[in-house]
């Protein structure tokens, strides 16, 4: 599975949006959404014509003429709200596929703190509790961090038997991501927020029989480490 965080909004690292409804893209958001998708699609081949051998190059012994296998993605899931949708549909049309919204993929619910200035948040004393000892922590009136990721990890199981065997793209938010790779990889959720979720990145993780294997994650550059061998 490949999560995607949303593009760069006009208000990124500024306030806490959560799930307010009416946060679009940032124009650097709409250029980071678009660099992602070329480098999906670069990835998985889709458009990409079979690489034709030199005039005169014949198959000599042990050699092949056949292009390498390239990964198929099958679906683009996204959170529901705008900055992730729109974040989608170019990953989307690049690979020829529709998007299918999903609820699971939500930023956590921030309840009261919802809008907050992140200068004014950090002033509070419950914020070193938010980084330091999340799995004991409740936003007012909203989600909890255990609750989050609980819901992230029944997400991720749905869609992976929704998907047996194939390669999908899952677009969501920061937090969401940082609580799945932290279960991932074993990590205590009071952990999570050593883990860096950049605008458009991509973090792959497996999911087969003897559980997940994490591949990549906050990457920005080229995908060709995820190609297989």
């Amino acid at each position: 599975m490949l999560f995607v965080r949303h593009g760069t909004t006009p208000t990124t690292g500024q306030v806490l949006p959560g799930r307010a409804k009416g946060l679009h893209l940032a124009e650097a958001g709409r250029d980071q959404a678009a660099t992602v998708a070329g480098r999906l699609a670069e990835w998985t081949g889709a458009g990409l014509a079979a690489p034709i051998p030199p005039r005169g190059a014949g198959r000599g012994p042990g050699r092949s003429n056949k292009a390498p296998k390239r990964p198929a993605v099958t679906a683009v899931y996204a959170s529901p709200l705008e900055r992730t949708k729109e974040t989608a549909a170019p990953i989307a049309r690049a690979l020829g596929l529709p998007v299918t919204a999903e609820r699971g993929l939500l930023e956590c619910d921030f309840g009261a703190w919802t809008g907050a200035a992140l200068k004014d948040l950090a002033k509070l004393p419950e914020w070193t509790t938010v980084q330091r000892y999340p799995s004991g922590f409740t936003f007012p009136d909203g989600e909890s961090f255990v609750a989050m990721q609980r819901r992230m990890i029944e997400t991720v199981a749905n869609l992976c038997s929704r998907h047996r065997g194939e390669t999908i793209v899952a677009v969501s938010h920061a937090d969401p991501i940082k609580a799945v790779v932290a279960d991932a990889l074993g990590t205590h959720l009071d952990l999570f927020q050593r883990i860096v979720i950049s605008p458009c990145s991509v973090t792959a993780i497996t999911y087969g029989g003897t559980g997940p294997t994490v591949l990549a994650v906050n990457s920005t550059g080229s995908l060709g480490e995820l190609r297989p061998s």
